[in-house]
């Protein structure tokens, strides 16, 4: 296979304008890289300025080379995981893992695993790293009700858990002065927590959004993205009213923002493309580019010092021949998959 170069160009910057442009003839492309490796996939995580891209594989993690696709490192035993969060002043990673209820605690520089955290509320999924507390908090898929609970980035310690109102939270954002912001796909809804206290302080609707999942949050401007399938909203924190809406494609499952370049990047799974946009005041957004990718291709990290985004995605073979008399497939399950045949993993430069 060819591996293409990843090429940047700058932007347009005029007086005219408060901030970096894509110029129309600027064009947006993706390279494809077969990495291999078992496993499917949820979460990818960039870390920022060295190429290094951490992929889940549901029983392990894959570090590659956001540069050239090659496969740097691997940190094993992370049953059925989801996201990876990095802790740069601790020089710390953790790794979500759904199937023992664990988060994985590793030194960024070797790889190697510290310890495995036992979290007690199960149904792990969402992870990110909170910079104000110096805390990582996740986003919990826990039965009754949904929880966000609090890691100290330093010991792994839990120093807080709060409940939210639905059982399908997924991301989180900061706004880097100690207040989060949930989104709760189920009820589609945005919570707002005190990261100190783990309180929920307000609850948002988000409609005309359905399911959001990824979110990202402005903070030049003071604004929040809200992924979502087909129609992705912009939100006001001080007054939790949604100011712009954004046409993306459908099944969506995170967010990327490029803070440096203006640009909102949301993955659509189902059909198959990144649709890029740039944020050209707080409330007036317009799209620049749509990326062609791969069916089931949802997930979506940004390096903001490389200005890359990256996906990953298997390829899976036929499924097999259910045995003979096997009930029939519930209504709404997800139908069974064959096995990986391939690995693609994917860098969105421009």
């Amino acid at each position: 296979m060819t591996r293409h170069s990843l090429a940047t160009t700058a932007f347009l910057i005029t007086a005219a304008l408060p901030w970096p442009r894509v110029s129309p003839a600027q064009g947006f492309k993706a390279a494809k890289f077969s990495i291999g490796g078992d496993g499917g996939t949820d979460y990818l995580t960039a870390e920022p300025g060295t190429g290094r891209v951490f992929v889940s594989r549901g029983t392990h993690v894959m570090v590659v080379d956001g540069n050239t696709g090659k496969v740097l490192g691997d940190i094993p035993d992370t049953p059925r995981t989801h996201g990876i969060a990095l802790a740069p002043k601790s020089g710390r990673g953790f790794i979500t893992n759904g199937g023992d209820s664990t988060v994985t605690m590793f030194d960024l520089k070797s790889l190697a695993v510290i310890k495995k955290i036992p979290v007690p509320t199960g149904g792990l999924d969402g992870i990110m790293y909170e910079d104000f507390s110096d805390r990582i908090i996740l986003t919990n898929h826990s039965r009754p009700i949904g929880t966000a609970v609090a890691l100290d980035a330093k010991t792994g310690d839990i120093v807080g858990t709060a409940q939210l109102e639905d059982n399908s939270p997924e991301g989180a954002a900061s706004d880097g002065k100690g207040r989060i912001f949930v989104n709760n796909e189920g009820t589609s809804t945005m919570q707002v927590l005190d990261v100190r206290t783990m309180k929920v302080l307000a609850s948002w609707p988000l409609a005309p959004c359905e399911g959001p999942t990824g979110i990202a949050y402005d903070r030049a401007t003071n604004r929040i993205f809200s992924g979502c399938g087909k129609t992705s909203v912009v939100v006001n924190p001080a007054t939790g009213k949604i100011v712009a809406t954004i046409a993306n494609g459908d099944g969506v499952d995170a967010l990327g923002w490029d803070p440096g370049e203006r640009l909102i990047y949301i993955p659509a799974g189902r059909d198959s493309n990144v649709t890029v946009v740039h944020e050209d005041a707080p409330d007036k957004y317009s799209v620049v580019a749509t990326v062609a990718t791969m069916r089931g291709a949802k997930t979506i990290a940004v390096d903001q010092v490389k200005h890359v985004a990256y996906l990953f995605q298997p390829e899976y073979g036929p499924a097999p021949a259910p045995p003979p008399g096997a009930p029939p497939p519930q209504p709404g399950a997800r139908p069974p998959r064959g096995p990986v045949i391939a690995a693609w993993f994917f860098a969105i430069s421009h």
